[in-house]
């Protein structure tokens, strides 16, 4: 019981402030959308929008800057290896600052090929544009932010990230209120709190290190591009990001599959997936707890704690299945009201809503796998977890699509989270078991 209990402090230590960060993530495009909002044209929320997916993709894309990071840092945590740990991080901030002066470089042809893929009306695009060029200024602290919350989670401190999301929200609705009301700007002023909210955030993180582990800098960087580590760091991160394209594939594949079938249901599935969100947020805390604590057993050769650890990992998410599926059922249709006042969309949404109710059970499995597996950097087994569930989503769904309509689009999404879950357990388990 103790040794239970011990493990349990360690998971809430770092998965409750990285619960609390993930909620604060969608905080900083929520604020500029209210404050777009009230400038008194919708061309400006449109704007807003438009520029905020087009950034939302990319960052997304190079998520393997925190995910990689994290989880060689776990194991060298593991294993007592600070100047690998030093290192680790340098290579992620460096490579973070390359991508992102690579996409400084190419952001008219990036703007343009979301253009050709959104299709905004004139007046959003121009405003958009607008947004898109003072923004793009804030990669290399958004891609260096990655690396340093990736490198955090793996020393086991996931509360210095918390406490630089809260000061980023805090900067960013402090200073585009600033500039839109008091120096008379519009979509520009949101811009640029957003570019100032962002490198604070990546200033406020190096100076916490600095304080916390600047004791680090006495290993100094040598072999920092050592053959074997570089191969290893590339690697990782190779098979994330590959895992990710597949992930956004089917996330906005999902989307324009129900704008095809009209308004209603792309309304429908918008308000549904909403759900998903609010329990990915709670999940990804638990995952990101697995992603510390996995590689730090593994790290350390410690085969018992991985396995106690895993365990309880998955009792935590159980737990959760467990409550979001009775909160759902129970109040489900309320968060639609609350989310709109529209009833035929409500009232569509009852004909899906037994799916949602399926995402937290089938979803679970996904989300702890997907912690252990980047703690123990087995990210080949992530993307062909992924890859196998992408395949079975877009089989099932133009299979049953033509007898199913929007039903099969849900039935393939439900069998696309349990399937990554399904698949990484028969990877997982047995070695588990054999250590």
């Amino acid at each position: 019981m103790n040794t239970q209990s011990a493990i349990d402090r360690q998971i809430l230590r770092i998965a409750l402030p990285s619960i609390v960060s993930n909620i604060t993530v969608p905080l900083l495009g929520l604020a500029d959308t209210a404050i777009a909002g009230h400038l008194g044209s919708p061309v400006y929320i449109g704007a807003i929008a438009v520029g905020g997916m087009m950034f939302n993709i990319i960052y997304w894309i190079f998520g393997f800057l925190r995910m990689g990071t994290s989880g060689m840092t776990s194991q060298a945590y593991g294993r007592g290896d600070m100047a690998e740990a030093y290192r680790l991080l340098a290579r992620s901030v460096m490579l973070g600052m390359g991508i992102a002066l690579g996409l400084i470089a190419l952001q008219v042809p990036l703007r343009e090929g979301a253009f050709l893929i959104v299709r905004p009306t004139a007046e959003v695009e121009a405003q958009a544009t607008a947004y898109f060029h003072i923004c793009i200024w804030g990669a290399p602290a958004m891609l260096g932010l990655y690396g340093l919350t990736g490198w955090y989670i793996g020393m086991q401190n996931s509360r210095t990230p918390m406490l630089v999301a809260i000061a980023q929200n805090v900067v960013n609705i402090a200073a585009s209120l600033t500039l839109v009301y008091a120096c008379g700007m519009k979509v520009e002023g949101v811009a640029l709190g957003t570019l100032i909210a962002q490198w604070a955030g990546f200033l406020a993180a190096l100076a916490l290190w600095v304080r916390r582990y600047g004791d680090l800098r006495q290993y100094r960087l040598r072999g920092l591009w050592q053959r074997a580590a570089m191969s290893r760091f590339f690697g990782v991160n190779r098979d994330i990001f590959l895992r990710t394209l597949c992930l956004v594939a089917v996330t906005l594949f999902f989307t324009a599959a129900g704008a095809a079938q009209g308004d209603i249901i792309l309304a429908v599935n918008a308000l549904l997936m909403q759900l998903f969100t609010l329990y990915s947020y709670i999940m990804d805390g638990f995952a990101y707890a697995g992603e510390a604590l996995a590689g730090r057993h593994i790290g350390a050769g410690n085969g018992q704690m991985l396995r106690l650890t895993v365990k309880r990992l998955f009792a935590w998410g159980g737990g959760m299945a467990v409550l979001f599926t009775l909160a759902y059922a129970i109040g489900g249709e309320g968060f639609l009201h609350l989310l709109t006042d529209n009833r035929e969309v409500v009232q569509a949404a009852a004909d899906y809503f037994p799916w949602a109710l399926a995402i937290p059970a089938a979803g679970m499995a996904a989300f702890v796998w997907d912690g252990v597996f980047i703690g123990a950097t087995a990210t080949r087994g992530m993307l062909a977890a992924m890859a196998t569930a992408a395949v079975c989503f877009f089989g099932l769904y133009y299979g049953l699509r033509g007898a199913m309509g929007n039903h099969a689009l849900w039935l393939a999404f439900i069998a696309y989270l349990a399937i990554r879950g399904i698949v990484q357990s028969l990877m997982a388990i047995p070695r588990l078991r054999g250590k």
